[in-house]
């Protein structure tokens, strides 16, 4: 009995294991990086993304939602902020994080025009669903965080993976959304897309980080046992911060339903 539990064991952990198939270190390092570089080429496609998903939103299609996530490079931006927090580079981070910056307020600009000059000024059914985030958008976006960094993390890339987590986390309606909120002067609408874009972004992020770090991902800099800690509890209280409304927006959809 105790060699069939062993066996059982053993299978049980290989078969959940992130070790088997992980590709090298410096093979994830430059596809995670590369992903999140903030070139003239990723800023059209970051521009014609906007404007496909404007359009999308505007007329109520999903079709054409989809196909502006699908292009969207704002996923690689996150991703390479994980990597520079689990390999303890905080000049890299602040690199990455400005290009994220820059892209999102990029966003922000041309939705914002596209919506002013837009006839349609009343807000679509697929607008209205990017202003109520739940616990559903954290549980989504936390587990396409983990399949999106685990599948770039393979020796045989998948493919199939990021666009996928594209699609269901969601991370262009959002940013569209604050700019018909802004382009109308919305500021309940604005609120809301604000936070589910948030949402994604940070447990994106966060399970990204949490994968990177099982898989030891090699330190820039040296970083001392109480660093870490001090790091460690510092996600945990912006994790409660990002989650708590949340929950609150949860409860207070079930009540209304």
């Amino acid at each position: 009995m105790s060699l069939f539990k062993k066996e059982l064991t053993r299978s049980f952990k290989k078969a959940f294991s992130l070790h088997e198939d992980t590709a090298t270190h410096d093979e994830i390092k430059s596809r995670i990086l590369s992903g999140g570089q903030v070139t003239g080429t990723n800023m059209c496609i970051l521009i014609c993304a906007i404007l496909i998903a404007s359009v999308g939103l505007n007329t109520g299609s999903t079709a054409v939602i989809i196909g502006a996530m699908l292009i969207s490079p704002l996923m690689g931006s996150i991703l390479a902020m994980a990597y520079s927090v689990a390999s303890a580079d905080s000049s890299r981070f602040r690199r990455h994080l400005y290009g994220f910056l820059i892209q999102v307020i990029i966003s922000l600009i041309v939705s914002t025009l596209y919506f002013l000059l837009s006839p349609i000024d009343k807000p679509s059914t697929e607008l209205l669903a990017r202003t109520q985030p739940s616990v559903y958008d954290v549980i989504i976006a936390t587990a396409g965080g983990f399949a999106g960094i685990i599948g770039s993390t393979r020796k045989d890339k998948v493919t199939n993976i990021i666009p996928g987590v594209a699609i269901a986390t969601a991370l262009m309606p959002p940013v569209c959304t604050c700019g018909f909120a802004l382009a109308h002067m919305e500021w309940r609408m604005l609120a809301g897309a604000s936070y589910l874009f948030i949402v994604n972004c940070y447990f994106i992020f966060l399970a990204a980080v949490l994968i990177l770090d099982i898989l030891k991902i090699p330190k820039v800099s040296a970083i001392s046992d109480f660093q870490w800690r001090r790091l460690r509890r510092r996600m945990v209280r912006n994790t409660v911060i990002v989650l708590l409304p949340s929950i609150l927006f949860t409860v207070l959809m079930l009540r209304a339903s």
